[in-house]
């Protein structure tokens, strides 16, 4: 080649050289580690499913190239790929480009406010970079990409799925009143027990409920109580006596039902120990209720009575002088007054518990609703409680509390599916019950439909289970001091999981050691966290030492934890995550 060509080309490539390292973006390019940028939060956050942060920075005086137009693009990089935030643009005073201006002689700042992108759970172990593309005339050229900050921290993914269902109490009752009362009437002015009142029908059917309960087992006859009463139609000191006297024959009279049983095991009503006895010698309010009831012409005229005089004589008298009506009480009424009123009081005991349980097993069908839903809280083991309220449900499926309780445990099961078509049968049956709802809330909450879940949640009611379930939406949706408040006085640890979310990280370790849930892995973890947050190193390391220990799966997680990424170069915490 002709040396003369070779010295004219070389000279051009110098030339070429020193025009772009002279020109504004080189310029730039070259002193790009003097760019201050700054990410908040850092480590950025999870916040209700999704990440958000901001970007701010600034430029020294004479950096920012009058012409020159500056992308920046902030990006995610994690194990699943990596995911580029809407850009910000930046252009120099003299750039004829949209965008932010940065001055040249006096410098610049900006901020920058990401979108919002879904979180996804690789992006725990994460970097924040941004990434910078310089344009001036035709000319672009690439920034050395700058690291912002390092994982996301999704410290509300800890909240645990541990909704309440609501479970259908039972109206069972392990001992029912059976007591049985019959009548004796008599004749006006008479204390004697007539034979015709001996073989009423009522009588007929005390006798009969006596001689068949009084040696059953399920049957306890405690007593006997006789109330004896007079007409107020009488002198009253005389009435006094009438009242005793019918209830001693009334009394008698029953005692030889009684004493018809042979059976000399059997002693109850066999003794005048075991009859109370009462008398009313004037039934007054007897005599009311019944002219209240009566369709008599004059019923009114004889209540104004009653409450104008309070004196005995003084009724008995105006109510004669209505002669005709009086007859017509002395017909119709005042008989159903002179009487004894005798009270066999009866106590009926349910089946054992061991019979019960034993029944609802092996024979479901014969016990009535109440004692299969009782069966089933007699019993710890899921498996036969779904069972038992199967077969309640099966029997008494009109009965809301059958499909419901077996929806619940269907749920302990993990059966969200089965426990769904449940309670939409309990539905059916009681749509307004805030048991089913808050139950349904609980299967869209857990199927990921947050939206339908609230909304039953509001249907329920505030009841505290279904309060409970619905700050665990909060937790996820980010409104942490929401969801402390409807926690309520569910101490534990997503009561503490949202304390410290919501920036009480002093209330953690006083929630934890005060719940139930103290000392699940969980909670060791929880308070390892809350122990990082205020940079007690030695109880995060002693903390997370039991949650490991409990839960070994938690090592992998603690590692890409950045709530611990302070102490990753620690040597005690190596130990425990590796």
């Amino acid at each position: 080649m002709n040396l003369n060509l070779l010295k004219t080309i070389s000279a051009s490539l110098s030339v070429a050289v020193i025009l772009t390292s002279c020109d504004g973006l080189g310029k730039m390019i070259k002193k790009q580690k003097d760019i201050q940028y700054t990410v908040t939060p850092n480590p950025i956050e999870m916040h209700g499913d999704s990440i958000q942060f901001s970007v701010s920075g600034k430029f020294s005086p004479k950096l920012f190239q009058k012409k020159v137009t500056l992308t920046l693009t902030p990006v995610i990089k994690y194990a699943g790929g990596e995911k580029a935030f809407k850009p910000v643009v930046l252009v120099g005073e003299k750039s004829t480009d949209p965008g932010q201006k940065i001055g040249f002689a006096s410098g610049g700042t900006f901020s920058y406010a990401s979108d919002k992108i879904p979180f996804e759970p690789g992006m725990r172990n994460a970097k924040i970079e941004v990434r910078g593309e310089g344009s001036m005339k035709k000319k672009k050229k690439s920034f050395t990409p700058v690291e912002l900050a390092d994982g996301t921290m999704a410290t509300s993914l800890l909240v645990r799925n541990d909704e309440k269902p609501m479970m259908a109490k039972d109206a069972f009752v392990k001992i029912l009143p059976a007591n049985q009362s019959t009548h004796i009437y008599y004749v006006i002015n008479q204390s004697a027990v007539r034979s015709s009142e001996m073989s009423s029908e009522e009588m007929k059917n005390i006798n009969a409920f006596i001689k068949n309960n009084l040696s059953n087992a399920f049957y306890e006859f405690k007593g006997i109580t006789v109330s004896a009463y007079a007409s107020p139609d009488g002198e009253t000191d005389k009435n006094e006596n009438l009242a005793k006297d019918r209830a001693n024959s009334g009394s008698a009279a029953m005692m030889k039902e009684f004493q018809k049983n042979k059976d000399n095991n059997v002693t109850f009503g066999k003794t005048k120990e075991q009859f109370v006895v009462g008398t009313t010698k004037e039934d007054w309010e007897g005599f009311k209720s019944l002219m209240e009831q009566s369709t008599m012409a004059d019923k009114d005229l004889i209540l104004r009575v009653l409450t104008m005089y309070s004196d005995a004589d003084q009724r008995r008298k105006e109510i004669k002088n209505l002669s005709k009506t009086y007859t017509e009480l002395a017909d119709k009424v005042l008989p159903k007054l002179r009487r004894a009123e005798i009270t066999i009081n009866v106590d009926k005991k349910a089946r054992t518990d061991s019979q019960i349980s034993e029944l609802a097993v092996s024979s479901p069908d014969s016990l009535s609703v109440e004692e299969l839903l009782y069966a089933a809280t007699l019993t710890t083991d899921i498996n036969t409680q779904a069972q038992i309220y199967a077969a309640a449900e099966k029997k008494y499926g009109s009965d809301w509390r059958t499909s419901n309780n077996l929806g619940c445990v269907l749920l302990m099961q993990n059966k969200v599916s089965e426990a769904g078509d449940a309670f939409k049968r309990a539905e059916k049956v009681a749509a307004t019950q805030p048991a089913v709802s808050n139950n349904l809330g609980i299967v869209e909450a857990k199927n990921g439909n947050r939206a339908a879940a609230l909304e039953l949640y509001e249907k329920a009611g505030s009841g505290a289970e279904t309060k409970y379930n619905k700050a665990i939406l909060e937790v996820r949706m980010g409104k942490y001091s929401d969801a402390v408040s409807d926690f309520g006085n569910f101490k534990g640890h997503n009561l503490a999981l949202a304390q410290m979310l919501s920036g009480n990280n002093g209330s953690v370790k006083e929630t934890l050691d005060a719940s139930s849930e103290k000392d699940m892995a969980y909670s060791f973890y929880l308070r390892a966290v809350s122990f990082a947050r205020q940079g007690n190193n030695g109880e995060v390391l002693s903390n997370l030492k039991m949650a490991v220990e409990k839960d070994n799966a938690l090592k992998a997680y603690a590692k890409d934890d950045v709530e611990f990424i302070k102490l990753r170069s620690d040597s005690g915490f190596t130990g425990l995550v590796n």
